[in-house]
């Protein structure tokens, strides 16, 4: 089985640690031998060991944050290798260096494929902890993520002792996948399994047509038809003088993407009529006859056959910067992903839900607490619900927080920052507004942006401004006796992410004049 477009292990696109855990028990019950865990640290672990901070990636992400969230990391911003020992681990399924799909199977001595267990969220969690007490780790300081990142942002204080995760900061996420998210899923997964290529997950090369589309269909849930009227509007994209008509489609390198092309369309096709229908031999005269033609009768001109001439080729049909950009999106994917990895992991995110099997104890506060427009209020004289943020949005009866969710929501850390995208339309802000709503005196930060649910891969000055006050607040010993940090870096986009969505304006096909 292949493992990327042009056989180059995916996991070799980063630099990065391994840890080999021996034995691992899912919750599925299958035990995994040997599991590797990738993962990527900056700093150092301090003498108290209690300056770690551990980073969670999205589905596509992987352990390199400096890739997709480097705008944020340096000396004075959210991610401060000076001030904390960062860690990124990658999830399980991934195909950047975790067990996944791709992973030899011991009893097999073949990649597992479509036979690679399913794995959950809190599986992933679990794992990623005994890598962390490899590394001597005690405590963690916070724990921070978006989107997927942000489920297992929210698990981890659930899935470890009680006072090991101190902070969480989860962005753009939600308590339990939705319905839409899920149904979203179920599309893409669509798209994958119609390639014939596909083969049931049991392919020799990607089904890159149906990989490709379901990376298209994804992007759409990413951002928001704001972000595309502004950034595309109706222009089309620039094309270079004509070239003759080709079989195939063209290509062109994408920038800083080795191996990677764009598609662009290729010309419309040229028109020739069939040899029958020339009009040298598609029009018949009449034979010469021996019987005279009266003179006042003139001999009928035969009228050519409309099909006997053709006017020269078309031109290209114009493409539109909006269809160039999701072309080179899905070009861009399926050069660095895999087909049952990304089926595995979208899989993995339905089972999302952080009061699934964690029943709410029966004297705990009976208050119906739904996320409401107006302000929540309790009649039970037992209740002890520490938060006190109201909603002021109307709610999907889908997103009403019951007493299982109400409860797990209150174990986790108090204080927590809870971000999210006022244009997000795949984890929508009411979702974090919930999470806000329980936790124990959360915070509740949306950011303005037109970005949708990317903006938690975009915002990078606005996301780093209020971590960076969060953690100052909740952590000020890790920031007792600082030095003058002198000028901080901007934030400006200085490449284009492999694994994220920075991009430099300019290099991007359809992505800017």
């Amino acid at each position: 089985m292949s493992s990327s477009s042009n056989n180059r292990p995916l996991n070799e696109l980063i630099e990065q640690d391994v840890h080999i855990v021996p034995s691992f028990t899912l919750e599925s019950g299958v035990e995994l031998k040997d599991a590797p865990v990738a993962y990527k640290t900056w700093g150092r672990l301090n003498s108290a060991r209690d300056n770690a901070m551990v980073i969670c990636h999205a589905l596509t992400g992987s352990a390199d944050v400096q890739d997709w969230w480097g705008p944020m990391m340096g000396r004075g911003k959210a991610f401060d290798p000076a001030r904390f020992f960062i860690i990124c681990l990658n999830v399980l399924g991934s195909p950047y260096g975790s067990a996944s799909p791709l992973t030899i199977n011991h009893l097999t001595g073949k990649p597992y494929g479509p036979e690679f267990p399913s794995t959950t969220i809190r599986d992933d969690v679990r794992i990623h902890k005994l890598v962390l007490d490899h590394l001597n780790v005690t405590s963690l300081a916070a724990v921070i993520g978006g989107s997927m990142g942000g489920m297992h942002v929210l698990e981890w204080p659930l899935c470890t002792p009680p006072g090991y995760v101190r902070h969480i900061v989860p962005l753009a996420t939600s308590a339990s996948h939705s319905a839409w998210c899920i149904a979203w899923g179920e599309a893409q997964r669509q798209a994958v399994t119609a390639d014939p290529n596909f083969k049931d997950g049991w392919y020799e090369e990607q089904p890159r047509a149906g990989l490709a589309a379901a990376r298209v269909c994804a992007m759409l849930t990413y951002r928001s038809r704001q972000s595309f009227g502004i950034k595309f509007g109706r222009k089309k994209q620039l094309q270079k003088g004509l070239e003759p008509p080709k079989k195939i489609e063209q290509v062109t390198p994408v920038p800083d993407t080795p191996g990677v092309e764009a598609l662009t369309p290729p010309p419309s096709p040229p028109t020739h009529a069939p040899k029958e229908l020339d009009a040298s031999t598609a029009v018949n005269t009449p034979k010469a006859s021996s019987t005279p033609t009266p003179s006042a009768v003139p001999t009928p001109t035969p009228t050519p056959s409309p099909l006997a001439h053709r006017n020269p080729p078309s031109p290209p049909t114009p493409i539109f910067s909006a269809q160039s950009y999701l072309r080179y999106q899905g070009q861009k994917f399926i050069s660095r992903f895999d087909a049952n990895c990304f089926i595995h992991i979208t899989h993995k995110m339905d089972t999302h839900d952080i009061s699934r099997g964690r029943p709410a104890p029966s004297s705990s506060c009976a208050c119906a607490r739904p996320a409401s427009p107006a302000p929540s209020s309790c009649s039970s004289s037992e209740c002890d619900c520490p938060s006190t943020y109201s909603l002021d949005a109307e709610l999907d009866p889908e997103l009403e927080a019951d007493a299982d969710m109400r409860a797990a929501l209150g174990q986790l850390p108090p204080r927590a920052l809870v971000i999210g995208v006022t244009s997000d339309n795949l984890f929508v802000p009411i979702e974090q507004q919930l999470i806000a709503a329980h936790v124990p005196s959360a915070s509740l930060v949306l950011l303005d942006s037109h970005d949708g649910h990317d903006g938690f891969l975009l915002e990078f000055e606005a996301m780093n401004k209020h971590i960076v006050e969060f953690m100052r607040k909740e952590e000020p010993s890790l920031y007792d006796g600082e030095e003058d940090e002198g000028d901080i870096e901007g934030f400006e986009i200085q490449k284009t992410s492999l694994f994220g969505e920075a991009e430099v304006e300019g290099e991007i096909p359809g992505g800017g004049d």
